[in-house]
Order: structure tokens, then C-alpha cells, then sequence
């Protein structure tokens, strides 16, 4: 028997100011009414999530990546923590061992290999994870502290999080950073399915073009969701068919959306339009989530769930 789990869906974009914030929580929202769902931010260098989410908060808890420590004491000046640092985070100059916490990917290299244990591994604070719950939606920030250089070990802390802590849950959205760097790539690591947000700009095509690149290397199963529809040119759409890209849903342009959006307000239960999105994701979802495609998943147990959604 295959044991159920919760169905990871990840939004990102090739930039910034797509709607991608938009999409998550509204979508986070609209399935809570449903099952149990979780909202996970984790663009961690500017979360902006609770903005919409309104709920109380349940646990804070800091966030460590480990880092070393020159023992002067200790050290022979042997340079085999300089040259086993792949990343030039430890440079030694004279009889001097600098380490650079902003380069250090905590591989833990130069602290195993030193032979007199002169760079123990300290725990070096980088950011901060609340949770939130409110009725049927649970909802997790992660924020980087302001001058921390590497968003990713605190994604992946994320992730470990939600994985010991949110197994029961039917629907898991993570709202991921922009753009197509290593962010993003730790960010939908876990994810099932990727729903790309893109607009009808070329400046939106320019990026949703890196934005595909970046999933199929990943090997990723992902489909686009065009906001503000009905401004731009039909070059995405246009690019999108070409490339054999399903295009999920057509969020249309619409003041009101601005509106309530500019207030801090979810949409979805004021603006049909917004709705009716919604339920093509979950049409989507439901008519192509299949065995094949999805590993973990039978056909039978992912109709079921996702027909309890109409």
C-alpha cells in the first residue's frame, strides 16, 4: 500500500512582480475551505505572505547554519583547510586564518580535514521560521536576517521543517523566490508540480523562457499561469504552444484585484474572476495528475482528494 502524502505544489516565477504572491496565498486560502493546506513563504529574503494571512502565531524558533572557528592555539598553519575550501571561504594571510562566514557553505571540509582540530564548527544565527495557523490554513514564514549573504540553508531548514512537522496535510504550497538562481532551485526541490506565474509582456516572456530552462533541467513537471491578461501581446501564449507548454489558467486584468491586493486582502472571495482561476488550477490538477507522473501517488487517491475540492 502506498502511504498518502501531501501534495507539494511550488510557485515561482522567472522574475519578481509577477504575481506569484498573489497566486499563493489566494490559492492557499481557497483550498483551506477545502482540506487542510499549508502556505510556506519561503522567499525568505523578502517573505510578504502575512501580509494576506491572517492567523496566530504558534511557534518562532531561530534558525543556525554552522560555521567555523580559527582556534589560534591549535593551529600549525598546515593550509589544508585553505586548500580543501572548494568555496574560498578560509583564506590564510601569514600566520593569520580568516574565515569568511558570507562565502562558507558549511560542508564541514576544512573542519574535518584539519589534523590538530583547529576550526571547530560553531552555529552562527541567520534567520528566523514562525508559524502561524488560522482555522484549516497553516502558514510558515522563514526570514533571512538583513546582511545574510545565502538564502538556501534556511530554505532547506524550511523544508526539513515541514516535512517533520506537516505530514498530515493535504496541500502544500510554497511560495518561492523569483528569478532562476540557486534560491529557486532549493525552493521547489520537493515540490510535485510547479505552476510558473508569468505576464503577457515581453519582459514577462524574457524571463519566463529562463524560467522553463530552469525546471526542465531541474526535470520538473510545471505548467504557466499568465496574470493580467488582456495587457501586453499574445507572445507568451504564442511561445508557450510552441514549446508544448499547458497554460493552466488566464488570471485576467482587473482593477478591483489591484485594489483589494494593495490593501492586504485576498481576492479570490471578492473578485470572480480570481475564483474561477482558481478552479481551472484544480481542473488542472485533477485531469493530470496520474501514477506516470507522480511518484507516491495512486490515480485513484489523487482524483479522490482533489474531487473533494469542487
Amino acid at each position: 500500500m502506498i502511504k498518502k502524502r501531501s501534495l507539494k505544489i511550488a510557485i515561482a516565477s522567472g522574475k519578481g512582480g509577477t504575481g506569484k504572491t498573489l497566486l499563493s496565498t489566494n490559492l492557499a486560502a481557497f483550498l483551506s475551505e477545502r482540506e487542510s493546506t499549508l502556505l510556506v513563504d519561503l522567499d525568505v529574503e523578502e517573505p510578504n505572505d502575512l501580509l494576506f494571512i491572517k492567523g496566530n502565531k504558534v511557534h518562532a524558533e531561530e534558525q543556525y547554519k554552522m560555521i567555523p572557528q580559527w582556534n589560534e592555539s591549535k593551529c600549525t598553519l598546515c593550509g589544508e583547510c585553505t586548500k580543501n575550501c572548494k568555496y574560498h571561504a578560509i583564506v590564510q594571510m601569514g600566520n593569520f586564518i580568516a574565515v569568511f562566514k558570507e562565502l562558507c557553505h558549511s560542508c564541514y571540509a576544512c573542519s574535518e580535514l584539519c589534523p590538530t582540530g583547529a576550526l571547530p564548527m560553531q552555529p552562527h544565527k541567520m534567520g528566523e521560521t514562525t508559524e502561524y495557523t488560522s482555522s484549516n490554513l497553516n502558514f510558515i514564514e522563514s526570514r533571512l536576517i538583513v546582511g545574510e549573504e545565502q538564502a538556501v540553508p534556511l530554505i532547506h531548514k524550511t523544508h526539513k521543517l515541514v516535512n517533520e512537522k506537516f505530514t498530515n496535510t493535504k496541500f502544500q504550497i510554497f511560495d518561492c523566490p523569483p528569478g532562476t538562481s540557486c534560491p529557486v532551485v532549493a525552493a521547489t526541490e520537493n515540490a510535485d508540480f510547479v505552476i510558473l506565474v508569468t505576464e503577457p509582456t515581453p519582459f514577462g516572456l524574457h524571463d519566463l523562457k529562463l524560467a522553463v530552462e530552469t525546471m526542465r533541467k531541474l526535470e520538473k513537471r510545471f505548467g504557466v499561469v499568465i496574470n493580467r491578461f488582456g495587457i501586453g501581446n499574445n507572445d507568451v501564449e504564442n511561445y508557450c504552444q510552441k514549446e508544448q507548454i499547458d497554460i493552466i489558467t488566464k488570471i485576467p486584468f482587473d482593477n478591483e484585484v489591484a485594489k483589494y491586493y494593495s490593501n492586504g486582502d485576498l481576492v479570490y472571495n471578492k473578485v470572480d474572476s480570481m475564483r474561477n482561476s482558481l478552479n481551472e488550477i484544480l481542473d488542472f490538477l485533477k485531469n493530470n495528475f496520474t501514477t506516470k507522473s507522480f511518484k507516491g501517488f495512486k490515480s485513484s487517491e489523487i482524483t479522490t482528494e482533489l474531487n473533494k475540492c469542487k
